[in-house]
């Protein structure tokens, strides 16, 4: 016996975004009009949500140093469900060069207070992203990398019985203006 499931876009950027740079604390880097409230119930073992995100990304010249991407939820937004940790940038300097992350997040439990949780992978794809620090683009091009770094693990747990606000957060681990990024395209869809 099948099951029928059909992919629906619950959420998508409807214009380019703020070019966001000159910083390190992890900020939410979408337009507000794509911020998203999941609705209590919305999240079931099982469901799994995909995260595409594109735009641009600038790096500084020589030590741009790392990326991180975060989903988060919570009443405000305010809960870490899925990070790609650290991710490292090429010594190359970049102005607002393509850039690809996609995430897949899997709800493992739900319930109340802390007691839901998501199991999230991701890959990061774009000639800024490298493996090893003080790589150039005469070395790398094009990198594909799988996220996070460690040994896959269940998120910060969250409330699921209440209405939650689904946002994309980045941080840079050095505060240039060189550092940027800009999100041009940004669809969450729900896969079942």
């Amino acid at each position: 016996m099948s099951l029928q499931t059909w992919v629906e876009t619950i959420v998508s950027h409807q214009s380019g975004g703020t070019s966001f740079g000159t910083y390190t604390t992890s900020k939410s880097v979408i337009n507000p009009q794509a911020l998203y409230t999941i609705p209590p119930g919305f999240m079931t073992i099982g469901k799994a949500l995909e995260i595409d995100i594109m735009g641009g990304i600038g790096t500084l010249v020589t030590t741009p140093g790392t990326i991180t991407f975060e989903v988060k939820l919570g009443p405000t937004a305010n809960i870490v469900v899925f990070t790609t940790g650290t991710m490292q940038l090429n010594a190359t300097a970049h102005t607002n060069l393509p850039f690809w992350v996609k995430i897949l997040l899997t709800c493992r439990a739900v319930g109340s207070t802390t007691a839901a949780n998501l199991m999230g992978q991701a890959w990061a794809m774009g000639t800024m992203f490298t493996v090893t620090a003080a790589q150039t683009d005469g070395v790398n091009s094009q990198t594909i990398m799988a996220a996070p770094k460690t040994a896959p693990a269940v998120g910060t747990g969250f409330d699921s019985t209440v209405a939650n606000i689904l946002d994309l957060w980045v941080g840079f681990s050095i505060s240039d203006a060189a550092n940027t990024i800009k999100i041009e395209q940004y669809t969450v869809k729900a896969l079942n």
